[in-house]
């Protein structure tokens, strides 16, 4: 079975993934490896940042947004949070960039952020769904 994720932009495949151990070249294979334990720590950064379901919470709530804005009291009154949490929570997002902090203290999910969020929350969920299925 040929398995295979697509990354596309304007129907073009930008990247491409196999999803079987059969369709990856060796050298590819390798490749790949070593270059994940080199980026160890930023993966690492990510995962830890969404592996809280208070942050989980907070950056669900941002995308509630049309402009995926919101200030510090906002996330403590919508989502009933102590400041303590919401500060060390959006510090964590910050640092592995899902977050930013504009000049008027606002915080906004990043463009990266979306995509980073978006990957790991829904589309790793709909990927594990899937591979589950098969």
């Amino acid at each position: 079975m040929k398995l295979k994720l697509q990354l596309l932009k304007d129907n073009k495949v930008i990247f491409e993934m196999p999803l079987t151990m059969e369709e990856w070249p060796r050298h590819r294979l390798e490749n790949e490896l070593a270059s994940f334990e080199q980026e160890h720590e930023r993966f690492a950064r990510l995962f830890d940042a969404l592996s809280h379901e208070t942050r989980l919470r907070m950056m669900t709530r941002l995308f509630e947004e049309d402009d995926r804005t919101l200030s510090f009291a906002e996330f403590v009154r919508d989502l009933d949070l102590n400041p303590k949490i919401v500060w060390e929570s959006t510090r964590k997002l910050r640092e592995c960039g899902l977050l930013t902090k504009s000049p008027d203290g606002k915080y906004r999910c990043s463009d990266p952020g979306v995509a980073g969020f978006l990957m790991v929350s829904l589309a790793l969920r709909r990927l594990l769904e899937a591979m589950e299925e098969l």
